[in-house]
């Protein structure tokens, strides 16, 4: 009882100390914003994809024109991941010729005569391309998408000769039996297709590209709410001469208590602050959530916020004089916002090192933000940030008595 009386006097004592001082508490708040702000707008210019460019001009010459090449015209145009930089243009192939010819057009795709009777009896398909050499690189895309389309088409074949040499045993008449092999054709290359979609969504989805706006917004407000924590513990630091120690000891005040109070302060100043500053980042970028949303965020945030803060204290207990606490606590302040994927998203480290975020816990809160904001989970695992709190305490408890002893 008498530690925690201990705490909030020292908590009072703190908020007057922000009272008498509250001039600079403005530009605490702003600076952030500011710093942030500037930041999140390069970053966004940078991964943005630019609204000026050019699509991917292809022509399509449909020499077969049956329901089965129209499948695969509608398969190239809908399965890309390129989505409206690539144009497709059905037309003959002198004027596919004349089009390259005239640098308006990066390639062509042909679909032989006879295509779907290839398909059914068994002779191997091909979809030829004829590339613009002032073009190369988008004539090299069009070859990679072209040539993942034609391994699909090539494993729904080896499926329908199967069941087209069955059908042939049984009395079906011609229609019936290419009507079947064409459902099946179409079925078999849709699974093939949605089957590699999943994934290449689970390997490659990168949000920082994906959702730029969103993802660095979440990332910017995940950054000053560090900020703020730091600068306001920080702000709230007072040396203390050693007569004056001597006197807070009779009265039996452990440096922890003090420690706590500021912890205390500073989570309760950052914690205006952090909704202010959400509310305006929700509304600005039209966010939507769940009330359930909400609760999770702010267990995720103050999860985080006490284990920034138990470190910050960790640090300053190890190292007595302040510069070098102040260095060391401004170098880990940068580690773990470098570490959590708020500067550079996380796909971008090393393997090695992506093995290890989970143990980091600024990497942990900041997944989590990302999960629950942008892929909508209904729910977060909170037992690594709670285990991390747990062991925080025990070094910082640990560390605080044995120097309170050294001190005796």
């Amino acid at each position: 009882m008498k530690f925690l009386k201990h705490i909030l006097l020292f908590s009072k004592n703190n908020f007057m100390q922000l009272k008498r001082k509250w001039l600079p508490l403005p530009l605490l708040f702003l600076f952030p914003v500011t710093l942030i702000g500037l930041i999140v707008i390069i970053m966004l210019a940078f991964f943005s994809p630019s609204d000026n460019m050019e699509p991917i001009r292809v022509g399509v010459i449909d020499s077969d024109q049956s329901k089965e090449t129209q499948l695969i015209i509608d398969l190239i145009d809908e399965t890309s991941q390129l989505g409206a930089y690539i144009q497709l243009e059905s037309m003959s192939e002198t004027e596919a010729f004349k089009k390259i010819d005239a640098n308006e057009l990066s390639t062509y795709i042909e679909l032989p005569e006879n295509f779907t009777a290839n398909l059914y009896n068994g002779v191997p398909v091909t979809l030829p391309i004829t590339g613009n050499p002032n073009q190369a690189t988008e004539s090299h895309l069009i070859k990679e998408l072209i040539d993942s389309v034609a391994r699909h088409i090539r494993a729904s074949q080896a499926n329908i000769l199967t069941i087209n040499y069955y059908a042939k045993t049984l009395s079906i008449d011609d229609a019936s039996r290419n009507d079947l092999l064409f459902e099946q054709f179409r079925q078999f290359l849709f699974y093939t297709i949605g089957k590699d979609k999943i994934l290449n969504q689970e390997e490659i989805t990168n949000l920082a590209t994906a959702s730029p706006t969103h993802y660095y917004g979440i990332a910017g407000w995940f950054i000053m709410v560090t900020i703020w924590l730091f600068a306001i513990y920080t702000f709230l630091h007072k040396e203390e001469t050693t007569r004056l120690k001597k006197r807070v000891k009779l009265y039996g005040v452990i440096e922890l208590q003090q420690v706590a109070a500021r912890i205390f302060t500073t989570l309760f100043v950052t914690t205006v602050f952090a909704i202010i500053a959400f509310i305006v980042f929700t509304n600005f970028f039209n966010f939507e959530f769940w009330k359930e949303y909400y609760l999770r965020i702010a267990i995720i945030m103050l999860l985080y916020s006490i284990l920034i803060l138990v470190t910050l204290a960790i640090i300053e207990t190890v190292f007595s004089k302040r510069k070098l606490c102040l260095l060391g606590q401004s170098v880990w302040i940068g580690v773990l916002l470098l570490l959590s994927g708020a500067f550079i998203p996380t796909l971008y480290f090393p393997l090695k090192l992506q093995a290890f975020l989970p143990y980091v816990f600024s990497s942990e809160a900041f997944h989590w933000l990302q999960e629950i904001m942008l892929n909508g989970r209904f729910y977060a695992d909170y037992m690594p940030l709670l285990l991390m709190n747990g062991v925080g305490f025990c070094i910082l408890i640990g560390l605080s008595s044995g120097k309170e002893r050294v001190q005796q």
